[in-house]
């Protein structure tokens, strides 16, 4: 049966990602990258399409899970009849070649275990052809290689063994074989025993990676992790909350080069069975900058310095050229593609790789860009010389392109139109580019130019996005249609939060998008607007934004109730997908997305300051 997509847990090396679900199965892996094609793939297909299950014999929903501390190491719990069992799952921040390592230990009496590794490379597609060498097992297929070894150990009377101890004959026995193009596995581990498993990627036409001790690179793991949650300088309430977000949206870090991705994975939709299925494997400047600020409000600048970095080499050369999206290393070209062998998530298809919106006009990324660059040069971000050049070439093409229509912060598949959030976006941009060379004279440029663009796009945004008669700005000029991006008006700084126009924003968006207390990003009934059939759940960040603005309008019980309702709605391990469906209550998106993390820290923070400035 299929899982609720909530009843997945992440884990991560900096580099890719895997899946874990509540039944002890690994059911979604791309190696060696985030936008790799996956070599487990079950969770858009079945079991056909590759998964690494490991879990008592005949057990079904594991006990509890929990993460070590503030690490991404998982642990799952199993009491058995015949005792109880520990599988402890992460993936070692890497050297070289990417390693699955997975723990099983042995809390009481005995318990039998069985595993089931199945890969299928491409995404499903592939067959490899599976060896035995030097003990290991070894999948090959084109340039994939997958190299499988278990390590057993015993406890001895005085504690656990010498780390170079290694492999012991006192440990479990595991008997392997091979059964329907897997590699099976069955051992019994009773109390104070360990039997681990590591899966390693490597390119086909090189030799073997090096070996890692699996129980060293476990300890390492979470030393790893908690030497960097140290970094974190907020110490202010829902402080757990927080730093589980932080360290999702670090996870989704592609550490060689510093790129965001918006989650790991593709296709899970936004409607249980619909066709609003996205490849979001790619890092959007939109959700990246905002990943930066929250970030950057904890502390930690080093992050920032990497993604300011990677965010100059992807985006040089003309302004025209800048794209919405770029893959991890910063590369162009994403073609949308559908897989027609996997049948989607719970049948929701197509499965889509690649995103067709990289073609997309979205004018506002040029304003979230240009502020998040503000942002870090306020907190003390060492400045580079190319980066105000960066920023000039981005605002000048924005003059010239500011009165045109586009396809708006959603990226919708419709016509063009004259976005309200898009054109506020501009505001933005020509705001902090005043507000920088104010800060600091030394800078070049025109700040009179930007200081009547400025105005212009204020003026213009307040005639034409305006429904005096409803007290509420609209989606787009000449709509009668709503927007969640609205709520970001007062916090942008476009008005005041207490003027009546924002206010009354918040009361229409709250009335007219909102779903039982959750906020959609637009109305999808009757509307052509995003040019796609079906309907969706409740975006969460949006809800997030409602947070926001009902804080920063003066109600901040309501604000504070509607918080911790959305903390409420998160797995059991602490993570958010893209929507919900308070119909259903289920999660729905791809899972975990930074989007929803990013609105998380960011209502967090704006209570505690709230609450700190009393």
């Amino acid at each position: 049966m299929t899982q609720r997509i909530e009843d997945y847990a992440l884990i991560g090396d900096l580099q890719t990602a895997a899946l874990v679900g509540m039944n002890g199965s690994i059911d979604w892996l791309c190696l060696p990258r985030f936008d790799s094609a996956a070599c487990f793939a079950s969770l858009l297909g079945n079991r056909e399409n590759g998964h690494w299950l490991l879990a008592p014999r005949g057990a079904g929903r594991a006990t509890g899970r929990r993460y070590v501390g503030d690490s991404l190491v998982l642990e799952t719990l199993w009491e058995t009849r015949g005792g109880t069992v520990k599988v402890t799952d992460f993936m070692p921040q890497r050297d070289v070649a990417p390693d699955v390592v997975r723990i099983v230990e042995g809390v009481s009496g005995s318990v039998e275990m069985s595993a089931t590794l199945r890969l299928r490379f491409d995404y499903g597609s592939i067959v490899p052809w599976v060896r035995r060498t030097d003990g290991q097992r070894v999948a090959v297929a084109g340039p994939d290689s997958v190299w499988l070894r278990s390590v057993s150990r015993a406890r001895p009377a005085g504690g656990e063994p010498p780390p170079d101890e290694g492999a012991s004959d006192e440990g479990p026995s595991v008997k392997t074989w091979g059964q329907e193009f897997s590699t099976c596995s069955s051992f019994t581990v009773a109390a104070g025993e360990k039997v681990a498993f590591v899966l390693t990627w490597h390119p086909s036409h090189l030799p073997r990676p090096d070996l890692i001790d699996p129980f060293e690179a476990l300890e390492h793991s979470v030393e790893d992790w908690a030497r960097w949650a140290a970094l974190c300088t907020y110490k202010g309430p829902y402080r757990d909350a927080v730093m589980r977000s932080l360290l999702t949206l670090k996870a989704l870090t592609y550490a060689p080069t510093g790129g965001i991705v918006a989650a790991p994975t593709t296709s899970l939709p936004e409607e249980l069975g619909g066709v609003r299925n996205w490849d979001y494997r790619y890092c959007w400047l939109r959700d990246s900058a905002l990943v930066l600020g929250a970030l950057l409000s904890a502390g930690y600048v080093d992050e920032a310095h990497s993604w300011r970095d990677w965010l100059l080499r992807a985006v040089a050369g003309d302004p025209s050229d800048l794209q919405i999206m770029y893959g991890v290393g910063g590369e162009r070209r994403l073609p949308e593609t559908e897989l027609p062998w996997l049948s989607g998530y719970a049948g929701a298809g197509p499965v889509r790789i690649g995103n067709e919106a990289v073609e997309q006009l979205q004018l506002d990324v040029y304003g979230e860009v240009i502020d998040s660059l503000h942002v870090a040069r306020g907190v003390g971000l060492t400045g580079r010389p190319h980066a105000w050049d960066l920023q000039l070439a981005l605002l000048g093409f924005l003059e010239s392109k500011w009165r045109e229509p586009d396809e708006g912060l959603w990226e919708v598949r419709g016509p063009r139109q004259h976005f309200t959030h898009s054109k506020v976006m501009a505001w933005v941009a020509a705001d902090r580019a005043v507000k920088t060379l104010e800060a600091d004279p030394s800078l070049r440029g025109d700040v009179n130019r930007w200081r009547a663009m400025r105005d212009e796009v204020h003026r213009e945004v307040c005639e034409k996005a305006f429904d005096p008669v409803r007290n509420t700005f609209t989606q787009a000029y000449g709509s009668a249609a709503l927007d969640a991006a609205t709520l970001l008006i007062p916090r942008l700084g476009f008005l005041p939060p207490d003027d009546p126009r924002v206010v009354g924003t918040v009361d229409a968006v709250r009335a007219e998008l909102g779903r039982e207390g959750l906020v959609r990003r637009y109305s999808t009934e009757g509307s052509s607007v995003d040019g796609l059939p079906g309907q969706e759940g409740t975006f969460l960040v949006c809800s997030f934004w409602l947070a926001d603005a009902l804080l920063m309008t003066g109600r901040r019980k309501e604000a504070t109730a509607l918080f911790e309702r959305l903390l409420a709605l998160r797995s059991d391990v602490g993570l958010l997908a893209e929507e919900y469906d308070p119909a259903i209550g289920r999660q729905l998106g791809n899972f975990p997305q930074a989007f929803s993390h990013i609105g998380l820290v960011g209502t967090a923070l704006a209570l505690a300051a709230e609450e700190e400035a009393g």
